[in-house]
């Protein structure tokens, strides 16, 4: 069993590496392309190695930190809460419980019930059990939505393949890293493989979305004729790939909760992957809306501040 277990394993991980030096050779063949035409267009100016420093601290910052962070976090879930007996996993237990307790945003109930259970390992797992389903899941739901948000300004704004993709890793990987952070612990690594396959797959999926084809979008010959103006068209088919991205963030958001929060009725990743989808188109509406209504209110907001300096004059 444990040999299976350990091939099941591997054979993730392995995917997982494919998939990010996949990623760091596209990335690689990008920023060497810039910094060629850097080089030719400003010769002796080295506008290039000023690039590739830059782009090697963005490297750093936006991909290589949050990976630490998230691989450097204890294993752990809340189905180990779960558990009858949980000695095995005191130590672990108050480990995570450390990690929440210095979080100032941390609810005062809840921190003084793991304080006060610290001493107690059966105490301790059920302290922590409702304080990450009530608390921290609401939480996470809460930074799921708002890199779904980020997801879809960004890709709808830009119009180029290859950053949406760049984009999509980066807000990907920054939101497992923010969601691992406020648990305090991270999936399994074969879990983490699974992520990581997640995120490089939608990124790739964000890249080829540059090419859609709004007449396979909306099939309705009316809306066709509308879609097909130039300029509502190209405004159709970004606010398109950026609702397409959002949806695709939130599941890969929803299924990191999932594997962080697995219990005995949500452990099989078949309806793990079925009701993140389901749980993400549900959510989406809410997020196209939150975003469409942003745009009015700062529009208005300018008008309000001209209409009080006219007052006081």
């Amino acid at each position: 069993m444990k040999q299976k277990k350990d091939s099941t394993k591997l054979f993730w991980s392995s995917i997982a590496i494919g998939f990010i030096l996949l990623f760091v050779l596209i990335l690689l063949s990008s920023v060497l392309s810039v910094g060629e035409r850097l080089q030719n267009a400003a010769p002796g100016m080295y506008l290039d190695v000023i690039f590739y420093v830059l782009s090697g601290l963005l490297f750093y910052i936006l991909i290589v930190r949050p990976v630490h962070i998230i691989l450097f976090s204890p294993a752990f879930s809340v189905e180990t809460t779960l558990e009858a007996s949980g000695k095995k996993n005191y130590g672990l237990y108050k480990r995570v419980a450390r990690r929440l307790l210095s979080d100032e945003m941390f609810p005062e109930e809840h921190r003084m019930m793991l304080e006060s259970s610290m001493n107690n390992v059966d105490a301790l797992r059920e302290a922590l059990n409702e304080s990450f389903n009530k608390v921290i899941k609401k939480r996470m739901n809460d930074v799921i939505r708002k890199h779904a948000k980020t997801i879809m300004v960004s890709t709808a704004i830009s119009q180029n393949g290859r950053l949406d993709a760049m984009i999509v890793v980066a807000v990907n990987l920054r939101m497992i890293k923010d969601l691992v952070v406020m648990c305090g612990y991270r999936p399994s690594f074969k879990n983490l493989s699974k992520l990581t396959i997640n995120v490089f797959t939608t990124a790739l999926i964000a890249e080829g979305l540059e090419d859609l084809n709004l007449s396979e979008v909306l099939p309705m010959s009316g809306i066709n004729t509308v879609a097909e103006l130039p300029l509502v068209k190209g405004a159709i088919s970004s606010v398109t790939q950026g609702i397409s991205n959002a949806l695709l963030t939130l599941r890969v958001g929803i299924v990191t909760r999932k594997y962080l929060f697995s219990d005995a009725q949500e452990i099989t990743k078949e309806k793990i992957r079925r009701d993140a989808l389901l749980e993400a188109a549900k959510i989406t509406p809410i997020i196209v809306g939150e975003v469409l209504a942003m745009f009015p209110k700062r529009f208005f907001s300018l008008f309000k501040k001209t209409d009080k300096s006219d007052g006081d004059e």
